[in-house]
């Protein structure tokens, strides 16, 4: 829901009625995962998609009956042969939506979830899908303050718990509680929604093929920062708008950096004097991901000066190099999508093997939180 806020916002500011429809469950080869979003505002403007196009028509439909009616509703979609022109998923999968009018009278918190999301602060909503208590009740939680009640004190006390740990991990789910926040029954269900702050994509060597990947990785819903130690280079003019570019060496200004376990690092200087200090730094460092451009010979040359520093063989394993997947990609922006096409099959564990030569699910559960 997150690329899709700026619009609600102006919506809800307008104090204007909306329905948001939101993924809140999947099952099998299901084409968006929970947190996925699409509302119906004034005029009937739709932003967002659930689905991908397979349901939206009957989820516009539904979202025009919440608003008119002010009540919540829960609506699960699925695969049916039985009548070619009923509303279903194509993919045989499964998705359970809750759809819910928004506007300041329903939901007092929303502005300021909104807010939170746009300045990069971690924030969960919590909203009641099932059970005793209403239904698109939601509790608003920072990590130093709640906003918001599901119904009883107890319940709110107990998710807003639940919703701190989800925070930590940037993990979005459903769980299940008692009327009073009971920890061994399910009568109720509430969807967590955490908005983590974007991870971060750090571009080393303000190349023309850090122009390149830096559009793709706003694209992806990174926050990204370039840096080089060369002035004439690393302006904010020859950069998408939204990066920050800044001028310093590239191994002191990731020392002086936080980085956690979704960060990815793309060092595209390819110069021995920028990269080996720089990747002494990052490869000790927390990283999903750390990328480095350069040729083999470039790369057999690169481990040698890095072994000469005493890095250890499961430092160096972290290494992926040269960048990028076998694309056969020339132009900078080939290369970029070569890097993209990496980092997010690392980060789900694809092969890379083009899906005409597999078997079994296309997107296989998830083990982790990402």
């Amino acid at each position: 829901m997150r690329e899709i806020l700026p619009a609600l916002d102006d919506w809800y500011a307008s104090g204007t009625p909306f329905g948001l429809a939101t993924v809140v469950a999947v099952s099998r080869s299901a084409p968006r995962g929970p947190g996925a979003a699409m509302a119906v505002g004034p005029g009937d403007e739709v932003v967002g998609s659930v689905s991908g196009g397979c349901v939206e028509g009957a989820v516009f439909e539904l979202a025009k009956e919440v608003v008119a009616s002010g009540e919540a509703r829960l609506h699960t979609f699925g695969y049916s042969d039985a009548d070619a022109f009923e509303v279903g998923l194509t993919c045989g999968g499964e998705l359970t939506l809750l759809v819910r009018p928004v506007s300041p009278a329903t939901d007092a918190g929303f502005g300021e979830v909104a807010a939170s999301v746009a300045a990069h602060r971690p924030v969960v909503t919590a909203t009641v899908l099932d059970g005793p208590a209403p239904r698109g009740a939601t509790l608003t939680v920072w990590p130093d303050r709640v906003a918001g009640t599901l119904g009883s004190e107890g319940l709110d006390a107990a998710v807003t718990d639940d919703a701190r740990g989800e925070l930590a991990q940037g993990a979005t789910g459903q769980r299940h509680y008692g009327p009073h926040g009971e920890r061994r029954e399910d009568d109720v269900t509430v969807f967590l929604q955490s908005f983590a702050p974007p991870p971060r994509m750090l571009v080393f060597g303000a190349i023309d093929f850090a122009a390149a990947v830096a559009r793709i990785g706003l694209f992806l819903g990174y926050r990204v920062t370039v840096c080089d130690a060369r002035p004439v280079f690393a302006t904010p003019k020859r950069f998408p708008e939204g990066v920050e570019v800044v001028v310093d060496w590239p191994h002191r200004y990731l020392g002086g950096t936080e980085t956690d376990d979704r960060t990815v690092v793309c060092v595209l200087t390819h110069d021995p004097k920028f990269d080996v200090p720089l990747l002494e730094v990052a490869l000790r460092r927390p990283a999903a991901y750390i990328g480095v451009m350069g040729s083999r010979r470039t790369h057999d040359d690169r481990l040698k000066r890095l072994r000469d520093t005493e890095m250890d063989p499961a430092e160096l394993a972290r290494l992926r190099s040269p960048i990028g997947l076998d694309l056969g990609a020339r132009t900078p922006e080939e290369v970029a999508v070569s890097i993209a096409a990496e980092i997010i099959a690392l980060r789900w564990g694809g092969s890379g093997t083009p899906l005409s030569g597999t078997a079994g699910a296309i997107h296989p559960p998830v083990l982790r939180p990402v």
